[in-house]
């Protein structure tokens, strides 16, 4: 079951805990549900053994402040954790609040929170990071010669207080490995949305997005700043075909023949692209594809037909199943939620 921490500090900002904590719930709700569904589709599926099932796992979500205390948020919340930290679980994934104006008196009661962010970020930990928040990552040394973004009225204390750290002003979102930092908590709920897809999936991930934030988004991948390349595995001769795939994914595409291009049988090259990516290659082809769909559903007016050829199908059939499987949504149902806030009724 992964564990996922929120810490709580006296005078934080609470959406960026409370919005990232209920956009699990609904992934995890939705997960639970579509289970439900298959099993009554498929009986093998019982067979298989739910618990196998990584993306139906539900989910550990653990408040905690640094001595067990009830914090009172800037909005004068109090917010009582379910333990201290002394006894807060290892963690798969955790949060830590922005905090209004100067986060300094903060920091300089968090030393056993430093600790335990350096223990927890050995251990494996993805850490995510909103606003001043930013600060305890760069205070535990965790961001030295890395990648940061924090809130833009904080940049030049930000830059001096923390010099080692590669401020990137222009960016919302930055990565570095597993250590997330987000500029606004707009850019958290998208740093949520990816890290609900490692969970659960892209059709869950697509499910809370379009609930929680319908409007026009740009995926992860295309606004966060990651530390060294998107592809992040040593497989440099699969980082040059995945290169390859997006470039070419709007043509008829045989895997075979990009095998051949890249020198390797087409079971190496599958082999190979899966212990890279975790996908095969033409999991990864269909992931390009449906994503360059929504870019175009959502910025573009050609018609679904045409998208569909613009992405690589032919048949418009196939390519309507694919992006229903991908993000439980037909492409024509995706345009009308992504696009509803565009437009206004003038009165």
């Amino acid at each position: 079951m992964p564990t996922v921490t929120f810490m709580l500090i006296d005078q934080m900002l609470s959406t960026g805990t409370v919005l990232p904590l209920e956009m699990l719930r609904g992934a995890e709700s939705r997960a639970r549900a579509e289970r439900s569904r298959e099993r009554t589709k498929a009986d093998q599926i019982r067979a298989e053994g739910a618990s196998a099932d990584k993306k139906t796992t539900p989910l550990n979500l653990v408040t905690a402040s640094i001595d067990g205390q009830p914090v009172k948020s800037r909005s004068g919340f109090t917010l009582a954790p379910d333990v201290a930290l002394a006894d807060a679980p290892d963690s798969d994934i955790i949060y830590l609040p922005a905090l209004w104006r100067n986060p300094r008196p903060a920091l300089r009661r968090s030393k056993p929170l430093l600790d335990w962010l350096n223990q927890q970020a050995e251990k494996g930990a993805a850490i995510s990071a909103v606003g001043t928040g930013v600060c305890f990552l760069a205070e535990a040394g965790l961001l030295d010669g890395k990648p940061a973004t924090t809130h833009w009225h904080y940049f030049d204390q930000f830059a001096a207080s923390y010099p080692e750290v590669k401020l990137k002003r222009q960016y919302f979102i930055t990565q570095a490995d597993k250590l997330f930092c987000a500029a606004s908590v707009n850019a958290l709920a998208d740093v949520t949305v990816h890290l609900i897809r490692q969970l659960y999936g892209p059709s869950i991930a697509s499910h809370v997005e379009r609930n929680f934030s319908h409007e026009i988004r740009r995926p992860f991948e295309e606004i966060a700043y990651s530390e060294g390349a998107v592809h992040l595995h040593p497989d440099e001769e699969i980082v040059q075909a995945q290169t390859w795939l997006k470039q070419h994914c709007s043509e008829d595409v045989k895997l075979s023949e990009v095998a051949k291009y890249f020198d390797m049988s087409v079971r190496s090259f599958n082999r190979r692209f899966k212990l890279a990516t975790g996908q095969t290659p033409l999991q990864y082809l269909q992931n390009v594809r449906v994503d360059m769909a929504r870019e175009l559903l959502q910025s573009s007016n050609l018609s679904v037909n045409e998208i569909a050829e613009k992405v690589g199908y032919q048949d418009m059939g196939h390519f309507t199943a694919l992006f229903k499987k991908f993000l439980s949504t037909t492409p024509s149902e995706y345009r009308t939620t992504v696009r509803a806030k565009l437009f206004r009724v003038n009165t």
